[in-house]
This record gives structure tokens, sequence and C-alpha cells, in this order.
């Protein structure tokens, strides 16, 4: 199966994006690819919005540059989602002040599969409210479980996943808490 789009923006505007907050830090094409894990060619096809990259990409990317994945895209007019393996996560809205950025998503995660994201950048934490199924996630040597009306929470600055249990959808909000990086 086609991984999916991992937004529904102009892949040349997010690579546009991408581009600028990689020369604004003085990191090369290949030293980024590198850190993100993934081929250089991968990161200049994504730049120059050849190709519409996956969100586990995104994030690899995102977490080496310092920044919450928001911050590539369009401030949204309406709720824009973005999907991963197993997981589909729509950005309700963005708080920023000096010190930290967070982003609040609605998610869902069907049941059956596993999303494995990679480390974001040192400090970032990932807060979960469950609604309706039974989630775990966490990072992936230790993952926690939730059902409804519990609240998980870890820090995301290790390899981690969600994944959902029994025959239902997963519905939860996800809030991410970005610090800033120096």
């Amino acid at each position: 199966m086609e991984p999916l789009p991992a937004f529904d923006a102009d892949p040349r505007v997010v690579g546009d994006r991408l581009r600028r907050l990689r020369q604004e830090r003085g990191v090369s094409l290949s030293g980024l690819a590198t850190r993100a894990g993934i081929g250089k060619d991968t990161l200049a096809a994504v730049e120059t919005g050849t190709l519409s990259p996956t969100l586990e990409t995104l994030w690899a990317i995102t977490a080496q540059l310092g920044v919450p994945i928001g911050a590539i895209l369009d401030p949204p007019p309406e709720p824009q989602i973005m999907r991963g393996t197993a997981m589909e996560a729509e950005l309700l809205e963005v708080f920023e002040d000096e010190r930290v950025t967070y982003e609040l998503y609605r998610v869902r995660v069907p049941p059956g599969l596993t999303q494995t994201s990679p480390a974001h950048h040192e400090g970032v934490t990932e807060h979960v409210t469950v609604f309706s199924g039974t989630l775990s996630a966490g990072p992936i040597k230790e993952p926690l479980t939730a059902g409804p009306g519990d609240h998980i929470s870890w820090r995301s600055d290790v390899p981690h996943g969600y994944r959902a249990h029994g025959p239902d959808i997963v519905r939860a909000t996800l809030l991410m808490r970005y610090p800033t990086k120096p």
C-alpha cells in the first residue's frame, strides 16, 4: 500500500519552508539528511516539492531543525489533516511564546497498525487524552496504556509509537510541547 501524503498543503510551499529553515540554521542538505536519517535525494525532493513526504519523514526533519512540525504548515484556516502509517492527526491550534510552542491535535488511530515516530528534539513531550478505544503509546521500550478518560504523557525525544488495541478506532487529543531549541 502506497503511504498517504502527510498533509493536504502544496508540497512546494512546505519544501520552501523546510529549505528556508535549514538555511537559516546554516545546515547543509547532506548534513540535515544524515542527522534526520533520510537520504539526501529524498530531502532534496521534499525541498523542491517533487516529493510529498510522510509524517514520519517530516517529524525526522523538523526534529533535527529544532522546530515543531506546525512551523512548515500554513496557519490553518480550517484544520489540516496529517497522516502517518497508522495515525491521522488534525492540527487544531498552535500556541507559542518565547520559551515553548504547543501544538494541539485531534487524532485517530485505527486498530491493527503501529505508528512509529523518530525522536523529537530534546525536551519535547507528548500528552494524550483518550476519548474512545484503548491506546498504547509512548517510548517504544516502555509504552503506556490508556482507555477512555485516561491521560498519558512522556518525553518524546526518544523513538516512540502509537497502537490501538481491540476492534475500535482510538479517538484522542494530542498536545505536543516543544521547548525552544537554543
